[in-house]
């Protein structure tokens, strides 16, 4: 196989891999039994720290929210664990049912009336969102805001490349809010799609009152990002006038993960409807009158040819979407509405407080939901040395995605945190 591939040695397969990421030796004797391999790996596993012996203070698109317990007992069941593709609808009713109530809760979430089965993440829901847009426009150009996430903005230029569209970026003041003026000048007649997100990655949530008229009168589609935690709290994308709203579901009762697997959300007015890519349930009835649920509107590679196919992707995130049903269900519209409260008030209190503190400065003068931007005077790697010598993970760097916020640092608080654990945050940064 080696030959084949044009390799002398396995080796040689991994060198698209960046060597910051790659593991040289894991020292494991090349003859060991399963006991002593377990042993071994289970050592090598203790250097990971999750949030259960840190304090974290982490988002940036990853956020730790309280998960009911009756949620994962739920999830194991073997009948949810084990289930695959629906294909047969007589043998897949309870799978097919699940999709349709997940479908249900996000497009009531988003105010948006189609809800498509998930995607893998909010990066690829995005991409996917603007594909159909420009398909929809029969355009070649998407206009995106440079607060979306920088992740979900490199999925977007992937996908575009691949597909001969080009991405064109406008600015964010200097207090996280989009360029107006720049974003006007660039919404032309190319444009076949515009990209907001908010609250958007540096926390901030955007005033997108005028917005979808601006992009409607030149006959572009809008997409909006959200965090759907956030929409108990804070308008729906249909609620400004978007035509796709998609994100990162990871809220919605799953776990950080280290990563992944997570789940993208995507939802879309109904004159879209043939253009949302991926799985789609519908309810209907069967010859005896009975509810029943199949997949329809099936404009994928495996049903149709290849090059007409609305999406290439031919699965999803499946448990994970019922993970994110039963979450919703177990919480309730209430419960949605308590926890956005939560998080903002955790965010409101602990702004304010490293607000007061020298050496640090913070913009509150921009509404934030759960997340902010602080600015320091020293730089952010010492910072976060510190506080992790503490036990403190105080938030992401900016630097690394935005070059110009060279000691700026995004916080995260979410209802998770109590006072307690604000408080003992806000002393570990004043003694930096």
């Amino acid at each position: 196989m080696l030959r084949t591939l044009g390799a002398r040695r396995f080796e040689d397969l991994l060198q698209a891999v960046p060597d910051a990421v790659r593991v040289r030796d894991l020292s494991i004797p090349e003859t060991a039994s399963e006991l002593e391999l377990c042993r071994e790996l289970e050592e090598i596993g203790r250097a990971n720290r999750n949030t259960k012996q840190i304090l974290s203070f982490l988002g940036a698109g990853s956020y730790e929210h309280f998960i009911p317990a009756a949620l994962p007992q739920l999830l194991a069941r073997n009948e949810f664990y084990t289930a695959y593709t629906p294909y047969q609808p007589e043998a897949s009713q309870g799978t097919l049912q699940a999709i349709f109530e997940y479908q249900s809760l996000i497009s009531e979430l988003t105010a948006l009336p189609v809800a498509n089965a998930s995607h893998y993440d909010g990066g690829t829901s995005l991409a996917e969102a603007a594909l159909a847009g420009l398909r929809h426009t029969e355009r070649r150009k998407v206009l995106v805001a440079r607060s979306v996430h920088p992740h979900y903005r490199g999925v977007l230029r992937t996908y575009l490349e691949a597909a001969d569209s080009a991405v064109e970026e406008f600015g964010f003041e200097k207090d996280g809010r989009f360029q107006r003026e720049e974003f006007k000048k660039l919404l032309t007649g190319e444009v076949g799609a515009v990209i907001f997100q908010t609250p958007n990655f540096l926390g901030v949530v955007e005033d997108l009152e005028d917005v979808a008229e601006k992009v409607h009168a030149v006959g572009a589609l809008l997409i909006i990002v959200s965090n759907p935690l956030s929409l108990g709290v804070l308008r729906a994308p249909g609620e400004w006038g978007a035509d796709l709203a998609v994100g990162e579901g990871q809220v919605l009762g799953l776990p950080m993960n280290f990563g992944g697997p997570y789940l993208g959300f995507f939802s879309a007015t109904k004159e879209l409807v043939r253009r949302i890519p991926g799985r789609l349930v519908g309810m209907t009835k069967d010859r005896q009158g009975r509810r029943a649920f199949v997949l329809t509107l099936q404009a994928r590679e495996q049903h149709i040819r290849r090059e007409r196919a609305a999406s290439n992707i031919c699965t999803n995130e499946g448990l994970c979407a019922l993970a994110a049903s039963i979450y919703l269900t177990l919480v309730g519209k209430k419960g949605i509405s308590e926890i956005g409260e939560l998080n903002l008030d955790r965010a409101r209190y602990l702004r304010e407080a490293i607000s007061r503190l020298k050496g640090f400065k913070v913009d509150q003068s921009v509404p934030v939901f759960n997340e902010f931007v602080v600015n320091s005077e020293k730089p952010f790697s010492e910072i976060e040395s510190r506080l992790l010598a503490q036990g403190i993970l105080p938030g992401a760097g900016l630097s690394r995605f935005y070059p110009e916020m060279k000691s700026a640092f995004l916080v995260c608080a979410t209802e998770t945190k109590s006072k307690a654990d604000l408080d003992r945050f806000v002393r570990g940064l004043s003694e930096c």
